[in-house]
Formats: C-alpha cells, sequence, structure tokens
C-alpha cells in the first residue's frame, strides 16, 4: 500500500446552487435595508459582521466569504464595525436564515489596537480615515455576544484569523495568560480555521437543505464542541504522540532536514502504520497507550483523535503548555493530520484536521468572483488605509512552508502553497488596469505571504502527504522541495507585456535562501521588479537566535546581497536591501543585541524605529515565551531546552536601543549595560565602538520613540531604507501588517 495523497474534496464550484443565484451578483453586498430593497432581497441567508470596514476586494476576508457565498446563490449581507454597545445595529439587515458569519476582520483584534508594549494605538489602518476605536477588544467575542442577543436562534460561525490562531487554549500575551478556546468565550457554534472556503460553502447548503448545525462535526477545517468523544473513535493520549520511537517521532528540525531520506523514512512509517492490524472492533471509544506492542497497530488516522492536556493542565503548567503546542503543531499537514481534542471543565473542543488546500482551478475561480474592487459607497471619499496598500497589488499565491517560529501564516493558511493560474492573475492585471480609480500604470505588488514561493513544492505528493517536518527550508532547503523559480520568471515577464503597465514591484517578502537557487530569478527582479528598494528579512544576526526563529543563518543574506549588488549594478541602477530585525525574540540575549548592533553599525544601518517580538496567539515562540521552553524539541522538564525569555520593561527596552544604538536618548541604558556585560571597550568614540562616552545635552532622558504615533511594531511591519550621507537609514512605517507584506 502506497502512502495516500491529499484526501479528495468536492470542488468549490461543484454544487448546486440556491435559488437566489438566478438574481445575479450585487453591485456591492448590501450594508442597508434600503439597498436590500433595491436588490429586491426580503431577507439575507448570511449576514457577515466584520471589524474591519467593508471593501469588495479580495484581499478583505469579507469580501472573499460574501462573494463566494453568492456564487452558491446565496444573499449575503454585510455588517461592518457596528457599534457593540447594543443589539441594535446586529438587527439592521433583519435576521438571517441560515447563519451569522462572525470575524475581527484580516488582522486579531488585539494586534490591531495594542502596540508591542501593550499600548493603545492612535490609529486602525482597517478603517476609514485610519481611525482607531472602531472595534471592541476582542472583537470576535463581543460581536457574537451581540449577534446571540439580537436573535437567539440563529447559528453563530466564527471565522478569521482571530479565530483561526485562538481555536484552542492559547497564551493571551495582553492578560498575560492561558485563555480558553474563542468557542467557548464566544458561546459560538462552529468555528472555521484557515482558509475557509471549502468549509463555509459545505455547511451554507447543508444548513439551506435543513440539518442541525450541532449535527455537522465532519466538515474539515472547523472546530466545535461536544461532551464526549463519539463511538467509533480511537483516542490516543497526546504524550504518546511526542513520545521516541516509531509511532509519531517528530523529526528533529536540526538533523539531517535537507536530507531526503528523511522524508522517506515519514513515508515508509505511514505506510506500515496504515497497513498495520487494527484493534478488534472499535465501536467503543478506546484509549491507546503505545506499550511496544502496539506501535504497529495504529488505527486509521480518519479515526483517531488527539488529546490535548486539558485547559486546567495547560493554565497552571506552562511545560504542559508547550508541550500541546508542540503535538497542535505536529498535526498540520493535511495529509496526515488527526483531530484534536482538549478538554475544558466538562466539555471537549474537538478540532478536525486541516481543510484540503484549494487546487489552482479554485484559486482562480475565488479570485475571479465579481468584486468591486473598491471600499463601499457608504464610506464616500474617506480614506482607508489598508486598501491603499493593495488596491493596486496582486496576490498570486496563499501559504507558506518557511515555517518561521514567530509568524501565524503557516498556522492559518497551511505550508502546502497554493497557486493562481497565469491566466487568472494576468486578468486582475487587466482589471486593475481598467477598473481601478487612480492607477497610474504601477502595479504595486505581484507576491502573496512569500513572494517567491509561486508554484513551489515538494517534489513526491506521497511523501508531501506523509512529511512532519515542520519546515521545507530550515535548517537546509530539503533536496525534495522544487525550488524551480521558472514559473514566476515567466509570469513577470508576461505581466510586464501588457499594454498600459508601466512597471511591476515586487513588494510582499522576499525568501532569499530560496532565491540564491535561482541567480536568473534574482537577476528578472532586481532588473526589472525593484523599485529602488527591496525588502528581506534576516531578522537576526546570531546563530542561537536565529535556530528558535527557525530562519537561515546571515550568511545567506551576505550570499543575496552579493547577487543583488551585482545585478544592480549590470542593471545600471543604485537599489538597496530593506533589512528587517526583530529584538526581544524569545532566545535571544544581551550579548546577542550586542552583536547585532555592532554588525549593523558595521554595515551602515541606522534603525529609525524597530520591530519587538509580539506574541501572537498560537504561534511556536509564544509558546516559548509563555513556558521558557524551546517547542521545537522534545519538551521534558528535566531535559528539555531552556530558552532565554526577554521580559520586564527594562530589559526589553534595553533591546530595542541595541537596534537603535545610534539614538543617544538610547546611551545611558546602554552604557550601563555595556558596563555590566563587561563590554566598556564598546563605549568611546573609535571607529569599531558602538556609542560615544560623552552624552549631547538635552539627550538621555527617559527612553522615548522619535515618532509619535504608537506604530510598536509587531512581525511583518514594513521598514524603507534610504540612502543618506553614504549611510542607510532604516525606517519603520507604523502600518499594519496584511497577509502578503510580510518579508521571509
Amino acid at each position: 500500500m502506497s502512502a495516500k495523497l491529499l484526501p479528495a474534496a468536492p470542488a468549490l464550484f461543484s454544487h448546486e446552487k440556491f435559488w437566489a443565484e438566478c438574481l445575479g451578483p450585487a453591485p456591492f453586498l448590501p450594508m442597508s435595508r434600503d439597498e436590500m430593497n433595491q436588490l429586491g432581497w426580503d431577507v439575507c441567508d448570511v449576514i457577515v459582521v466584520t471589524g474591519d470596514a467593508y471593501v469588495d476586494h479580495p484581499s478583505f476576508g469579507m469580501a472573499i466569504i460574501g462573494r463566494l457565498l453568492e456564487a452558491q446563490g446565496y444573499r449575503v449581507g454585510i455588517i461592518a464595525q457596528p457599534d457593540w454597545q447594543s443589539a441594535e445595529p446586529f438587527r439592521a439587515l433583519g435576521k438571517p436564515r441560515l447563519f451569522w458569519g462572525i470575524t475581527a476582520g484580516n488582522m486579531d483584534s488585539m494586534i490591531n489596537r495594542y502596540t508591542a508594549d501593550r499600548k493603545i494605538r492612535s490609529d486602525d489602518a482597517y478603517s476609514p480615515n485610519d481611525e482607531g476605536g472602531k472595534r471592541p477588544d476582542r472583537a470576535s467575542v463581543v460581536y457574537a455576544q451581540r449577534a446571540r442577543e439580537a436573535f437567539p436562534d440563529v447559528p453563530i460561525v466564527l471565522g478569521g484569523i482571530e479565530g483561526s490562531l485562538r481555536r484552542i487554549a492559547h497564551y493571551d500575551y495582553w492578560q498575560d495568560k492561558v485563555r480558553r478556546s474563542i468557542l467557548l468565550d464566544a458561546k459560538a457554534d462552529l468555528l472555521l480555521y484557515g482558509n475557509a472556503e471549502r468549509a463555509i460553502v459545505e455547511l451554507a447548503h447543508r444548513l439551506n437543505r435543513g440539518e442541525a448545525i450541532a449535527d455537522i462535526t465532519d466538515l474539515r477545517g472547523t472546530a466545535f464542541v461536544r461532551r464526549d468523544t463519539p463511538a467509533g473513535f480511537f483516542e490516543i493520549d497526546s504524550t504518546q504522540v511526542d513520545a521516541p520511537g516509531r509511532i509519531d517521532k517528530m523529526i528533529n528540525p536540526y538533523i539531517n532536514t535537507a536530507d531526503p531520506a528523511s522524508c522517506e523514512v515519514e513515508k515508509q512509517r505511514t505506510e506500515a502504520a496504515e497497513e498495520s492490524a487494527l484493534p478488534e472492533g472499535g465501536a467503543q471509544v478506546v484509549t491507546l497507550r503505545m506499550s511496544s506492542a502496539m506501535k504497529n497497530r495504529l488505527p486509521p488516522r480518519e479515526l483517531t483523535v488527539i488529546r490535548l492536556p486539558s485547559f486546567e493542565r495547560v493554565l497552571e503548567d506552562p511545560v504542559r503548555y508547550a508541550h500541546a503546542n508542540r503535538v497542535l503543531h505536529l498535526e498540520t499537514n493535511p495529509g496526515n493530520a488527526r483531530a484534536l481534542v482538549q478538554r475544558h471543565g466538562h466539555r471537549d473542543v474537538w478540532l478536525n484536521p486541516p481543510p484540503i488546500p484549494l487546487t489552482t482551478e479554485e484559486m482562480d475561480f475565488v479570485f475571479d468572483l465579481p468584486y468591486a474592487r473598491v471600499a463601499h459607497p457608504a464610506y464616500g471619499n474617506a480614506r482607508i488605509p489598508a486598501y491603499d496598500m493593495i488596491r493596486f497589488s496582486v496576490n498570486i499565491m496563499r501559504g507558506c512552508f518557511g515555517g518561521c517560529t514567530f509568524c501565524s501564516i503557516t498556522e492559518h493558511e497551511g505550508r502546502i502553497i497554493q497557486n493562481r493560474s497565469h491566466d487568472s492573475i494576468l486578468r486582475e492585471v487587466e482589471k486593475i488596469r481598467d477598473e481601478t480609480p487612480g492607477f497610474t500604470g504601477i502595479i504595486s505588488d505581484m507576491g502573496g505571504p512569500t513572494a517567491n514561493m509561486y508554484r513551489l513544492a515538494c517534489k513526491s505528493p506521497e511523501i508531501e502527504a506523509a512529511c512532519r517536518k515542520p519546515s521545507c527550508v530550515y535548517p537546509g532547503i530539503c533536496d525534495n522541495l522544487n525550488t524551480d523559480h521558472s514559473s514566476l520568471i515567466d509570469l513577470y515577464r508576461k505581466a510586464r507585456k501588457l499594454p498600459g503597465i508601466k512597471k511591476i514591484l515586487i513588494s510582499s517578502g522576499l525568501r532569499y535562501d530560496l532565491a540564491v537557487r535561482s541567480p536568473e530569478y534574482v537577476k528578472e527582479l532586481v532588473t526589472h521588479h525593484v523599485g529602488g528598494y527591496l525588502k528581506i528579512a534576516p531578522e537576526h544576526t546570531e546563530s542561537s537566535v536565529l535556530s528558535k526563529m527557525m530562519k537561515p543563518g546571515i550568511g545567506a543574506y551576505n550570499e543575496f546581497k552579493q547577487l543583488f549588488d551585482r545585478f544592480s549594478k549590470e542593471a545600471g541602477k543604485e537599489q538597496y536591501l530593506i533589512p528587517y530585525f526583530i529584538a526581544a525574540h524569545p532566545g535571544t540575549s544581551d550579548k546577542d543585541m550586542m552583536n547585532l548592533a555592532l554588525w549593523l553599525k558595521a554595515n551602515g544601518f541606522r534603525a529609525d524605529q524597530v520591530q519587538t517580538f509580539y506574541p501572537s496567539p498560537m504561534a511556536t515562540a509564544t509558546a516559548m515565551y509563555h513556558s521558557g521552553m524551546n517547542p521545537l524539541k522534545k519538551i521534558s522538564r528535566i531535559n528539555g531546552e531552556k530558552v532565554d525569555i526577554v521580559k520586564g520593561d527594562k530589559r526589553r527596552r534595553l533591546h530595542k536601543a541595541f537596534l537603535r544604538y545610534h539614538d543617544p536618548n538610547n546611551w545611558p541604558l546602554l552604557r550601563e549595560a555595556l558596563q555590566a556585560m563587561g563590554r566598556a571597550d564598546l563605549i568611546g568614540n573609535g571607529k569599531h565602538q558602538l556609542i560615544p562616552r560623552n552624552q549631547p545635552e538635552g539627550t538621555g532622558g527617559r527612553y522615548s520613540s522619535p515618532r509619535k504615533k504608537n506604530s510598536s511594531a509587531g512581525e511583518g511591519v514594513s521598514l524603507k531604507v534610504k540612502p543618506q550621507k553614504g549611510r542607510l537609514l532604516t525606517q519603520h512605517t507604523g502600518l499594519p501588517p496584511r497577509a502578503g507584506n510580510k518579508p521571509k
């Protein structure tokens, strides 16, 4: 028996449509009763409540879900940024016939509202005129409560990144404690995690056929609450999954991950488990304690559930939290993931395996839906900064196989890249050219979560479906990974030839360790698609820190920089790299930050504002931050690897100060630290010294930011590099990130 490929799934466009499909697409999904009347609707089948302003563009989740359901024949209304102080605004469109769709928006509402220093932001890029305060904290929970108050008998379905990354017990940075699954706080009926197109379409059709939402427990990519494990399932304790041996040993991310044999071993292990004899019966719940006699008698994955430590256990024990986080990340490949369950009091939160990635044909279908590509007319001339960032950009793919521990893209979108076709992408470029107001001939971006992962995948679908490695590119690029950039090069060339297109920029983050595998791609990029600056993310210079991030060594940056400089010179262009670095990441010592500061000075970089590590829910680095353990290795109270955690305002200020070593306001803090570290030799005016000995008059007071706005960065916030008197100046833009704006 060969290893299974990804399970089959019905195509998004294969379902029989609801009768309202005959009404045709709406110019905009309605936000008021008047608009519903103009469309001839007496009711909405689904109402989507979102924390973002409604922009009818495929970069906004509410637009994708709304237009996709519309294409299935359903009437979808939008309630955007409602006043949450009462239930009345949630009655504006009447009672939804099928369900509420609740989302906090394109960002977690807490990350959207608070800086990495837990200070309230004064702005919100997803609101009209950048106005802050348009959504509540934990918006998904508040919106769900108000929707339930408005119409108590209507099912509530959570979605979006806030729900996705809070689907199990999770560490909450703002309260500094572990919170239970958002399902329970929101009292929702169902949670859709990840890119939820498949689940939302099937859910709508099944509810429309009269099924009760409580009975719909078989959809992949969903989470729900149940009392007990159903008959027929085999329950495995999570401590057995993470035990050494043949059962489900996680491949060490630091050993042989570039060796194709490691993937082949995983494939053979999966085959052996599936071919082995199963326990007799199976009509009742069986908790399997993996003795040596059971190692070759695993039940089928589709009838297996892994029991994580309960909410109460992970709440009181950070080590168990780290273990649960590690096991969750172990079960993320849709080809071999099993269901997970976690007890909360007297109820279980059940997580079905991740959704099956969309095919290219399905991705084209989603992005070719009739989006207006502008904000709803109700906003008039108001400026929505997040829309301004993407209105001339094109998303060509989804997903990321990088596995960076501080990033949540993989947890949300998956590690298997989902690609659009050239034709679909080029059609969108033409739509921007012909229909988007203000277009001047320049496409601002053609990328995604990672600009150059387009059409890159495992060479073997069988191995891909069996692999359990956390990253395809760390600590080295797996030999089973296809790194051919030729399709992307061809796409760039086709797009440049379109009439009316003056230039196409690549603004999405670039995975430079992949790019150096294709010098032809680097040459194409540098010659035609860099607008003076290109952003990449070394994140740090020290190997001990990079190992906690699962990022390549600084040598890969140097290799890419050589190619970048060479091809820029050949093209006769003066162009600069934009390097990103993170302060206070778990595993970073004061000495590591000092060494990074010395590297910055030696290479002529001055950071205007800096990225500080932001513990987002469910990320591996967040588990490090909370537990002080390294979930990349087996968790053990005695032998587990401890991680240096940067906590406390003073130490976090110090790490940021090292990145801004040139700011006189930071010099007193740095002098004190360098002396305590025994590195007073770095204080002085010498070329190789870090900070001066003397303090300029009027400086050196309390640590302060050079800009007035609260824009302390989390992951993915943009930087710019500008030449200034022979040096490079890095500057933080202060804009919240979007999915395709994260450097790699």
